[in-house]
């Protein structure tokens, strides 16, 4: 029996929670095949950190590569998913119990996933990555850091270290995944962002299976 695969990527929608100050995603009907038109076309607006989405290290750094020249080995091929229980972010004490080693795509499930993605509007005290544990990860030489909310960093303290330290050292971010049907474990991971010129991030589908 073929394992299947498992989406773990936040439909787009109207109306759907998205980082505050950033644009909002909207679909909007140009042509309808119910109104006489030919065909169903539409008009998409969104800001490039919508949903499920990539970001590149262009996002805070100038000379930083853009989404367009991301290999795409940093998000194909193998991947952990590993459980937080942390209410507030994931910590150094807990990440260092799973031996991370260097080259790996690694995806944290934190109560995010079962709690954040049920509502539309933005929750603030979402789990996040703390400072010390992105430096862990930079120092583990990781390829990839995933996270199933809006954002690595917290919106408490409307930080940006972990996105920089993290850009800086070439890992790249995945934010906006909904983990919430995948338990921890070993997966093969394919996330494809669009391809963007010069963007600092870009909306992308992502899959697993084991």
């Amino acid at each position: 029996m073929k394992v299947k695969w498992i989406d773990i990527s936040v439909p787009l929608k109207n109306g759907m929670v998205h980082w505050p100050g950033d644009p909002p995603f909207k679909i909007e009907k140009l042509l309808k095949i119910e109104d006489g038109d030919d065909c169903n076309t539409s008009l998409i607006s969104a800001g490039s950190h919508v949903g499920t989405h990539v970001d590149a290290p262009y996002h805070f750094f100038p000379n930083g590569k853009t989404i367009d020249e991301m290999p795409f080995k940093a998000t194909i091929g193998p991947a952990r998913v590993i459980g937080i229980h942390d209410p507030e972010s994931v910590k150094l004490t807990e990440l260092k119990r799973h031996r991370i080693r260097q080259g790996e795509r690694i995806l944290f499930k934190t109560l995010n996933s079962i709690r954040c993605w049920k509502v539309d509007h933005f929750i603030e005290d979402f789990v996040s990555i703390s400072q010390n544990a992105a430096e862990y990860l930079v120092t583990q030489q990781v390829l990839t850091v995933g996270i199933d909310y809006l954002s690595v960093d917290s919106s408490k303290k409307d930080g940006i270290e972990v996105h920089q330290m993290l850009l800086e050292a070439g890992v790249w971010i995945i934010e906006g995944l909904d983990l919430s049907r995948v338990k921890p474990g070993k997966y093969e991971l394919i996330c494809l962002p669009l391809n963007i010129l010069k963007a600092d991030a870009s909306p992308a589908r992502a899959v697993l299976r084991k």
